[in-house]
């Protein structure tokens, strides 16, 4: 594959997709543009098994999307999903009988963190990953499957913490939460990453196959509700106040690398 935003190898039944979409890993249309032409590929392709997402970026796995971009990249992931959603997108690949897994070093926010949980299993640095669901402080809610995923996953209370602070949350935090499935020393983090995915490829596919549907059958929500989350995120971006707070923020640097390494209180401070 030769993909502007993803590098790509393959080894044993594994393919290992690296994001690299400087300046900070915005999901825009051409990275909507690469997921979809690698979820194809490796779709179409019987040897590979298992997909492991991981990011070339030390501080950012996938920043959130670029807000200035909206309908260009809800256009290219209508390519996969059948229609303008990047929460159908994502679903598609929770639906899709290749195990994936994150590989989690840096910042996942908003739909960043969405993928993320799209994705069958997470694994964070110590230390290094951040999470956040950043939509409640622009007036919108996640709109890429982040209610769907995260209340049966960290329970009620937590789920509406999470969404309603708009707050990053650690590595750490994240697992004793259950948002993801362990967090793990940087240095140990790749290496058993790709131990567990060679593993797993070692095994026949109709049986991880299997598995993967029946769990999602007791666990995945129906694609009416990634539906309606989507199309409600749409219309929370066209309120008055929400292009109000996009634009305060935008202007105290939001979407721009050095802001980012700490959004949360710039964030907080919209209203202000």
């Amino acid at each position: 594959m030769n993909l502007e935003t993803i590098k790509t190898k393959s080894a044993e039944g594994v393919l290992f997709a690296e994001i690299d979409a400087p300046p900070m890993n915005l999901i825009g249309p051409e990275l909507v543009r690469d997921f979809v032409s690698l979820i194809e590929h490796a779709e179409s392709d019987p040897d590979i098994k298992v997909v492991v997402f991981r990011s070339t970026d030390p501080d950012f796995f996938i920043s959130h999307v670029d807000v200035t971009r909206v309908s260009e990249y809800r256009n290219e992931a209508a390519r996969l999903a059948g229609e303008p959603s990047i929460g159908l997108l994502f679903r598609h690949l929770s639906q899709s009988r290749l195990i994936s897994i994150a590989q989690i070093e840096g910042r996942a926010r908003g739909a960043g963190s969405e993928f993320v949980l799209a994705c069958d299993m997470r694994f964070a640095a110590r230390g290094a990953a951040v999470f956040s669901q950043i939509e409640a402080a622009f007036g919108a809610l996640p709109g890429a499957g982040g209610v769907q995923h995260l209340a049966p996953l960290v329970g009620r209370g937590r789920a509406l913490e999470i969404m309603l602070s708009a707050e990053d949350y650690d590595a750490d935090t994240a697992e004793r939460y259950g948002w993801i499935n362990r967090a793990l020393p940087p240095l140990e983090l790749a290496d058993f990453v790709t131990a567990l995915a060679h593993r797993i490829a070692r095994f026949p596919a109709a049986g991880l196959a299997a598995i993967k549907d029946r769990v999602n059958a007791a666990c995945l929500a129906p694609i009416e509700d990634f539906r309606r989350d989507s199309d409600l995120f749409g219309e929370s971006l066209r309120h008055e106040e929400a292009g109000r707070r996009i634009r305060r923020a935008l202007e105290h640097g939001f979407q721009t690398r050095d802001a980012e390494l700490s959004l949360a209180p710039l964030l907080g401070s919209l209203d202000q």
